[in-house]
């Protein structure tokens, strides 16, 4: 169940009475019960409001055994923000209950530039933040990212942008490609059409950047492929 915080609205029912409606959780997490004055809610859950609700107008006088039940009717402390290669990158209210497909959903969906692999930022009580890895996509992934897991008030979502390689020369369908975890050059001339009649196997380069230099070479076929890799397919030369 989730937590009561700064700026929820909620409805307190104390049996046999009117309801007490709009209330709002103050940022330092008290809300204003008539009669009985200012009662801690913030970082509980609406069940153990109640019962502090119920205690400070027992202990007040008013009332000899209230009932009291909490209904959260805006959640506004439940809110993630998203970032990145989103439609609509911002805030968003989500329930106990909203994944992160969900959420993307809500953002305007992934764009055509965004990775496969997001990270969700995740504070604890000490003030450190997670960092988990997880599928854009909702599948399961080889780099050990989180298929589509629920969301908590205060996480982040980032969605960075993929990484590309680049094709070009003999293949059949020079271009711009998006990099895969653990792609081999055979795999990436692949995804290019492969060599095509005018190209020779034996004579590919690749041209890469490297701390601030670029260096071109003759790479295996099972060497990884590199963000921002230029892959030279030359033309036979018999």
């Amino acid at each position: 169940m989730s937590e009561l915080g700064p700026g929820d609205s909620i409805s307190i029912q104390i049996f046999g009475q009117p309801d007490i409606t709009n209330l709002y959780v103050g940022d330092d997490g008290t809300i204003s019960v008539p009669l009985a004055g200012p009662v801690q809610v913030g970082g509980v859950s609406p069940v153990e409001a109640a019962q502090r609700v119920a205690k400070a107008l027992k202990s007040g006088g008013y009332f000899v055994d209230p009932h009291v039940t909490i209904l959260v009717t805006q959640s506004r402390s439940q809110l993630v923000s998203v970032l990145g290669e989103v439609g609509t990158s911002g805030r968003y209210i989500i329930t106990p209950r909203t994944t992160v497909i969900e959420l993307l959903a809500q953002a305007g969906g992934v764009r055509d530039t965004a990775a496969e692999v997001g990270y969700l930022l995740r504070p604890d009580t000490s003030g450190r933040v997670d960092r988990i890895p997880v599928s854009l996509n909702g599948v399961s992934t080889s780099q050990g990212a989180v298929p589509n897991p629920t969301l908590m008030g205060g996480d982040s979502l980032v969605v960075p942008r993929a990484e590309h390689f680049f094709v070009y020369g003999e293949v059949t369908t020079p271009g711009m490609y998006r990099l895969e975890p653990n792609m081999s050059v055979l795999q990436a001339i692949a995804r290019a059409g492969g060599v095509n009649a005018r190209g020779s196997e034996n004579r590919i380069r690749i041209k890469r950047q490297s701390n601030g230099q670029i260096k071109v070479f003759k790479p295996k076929d099972t060497d990884l492929v590199q963000a921002e890799d230029i892959i030279q397919v030359k033309e036979s030369i018999f």
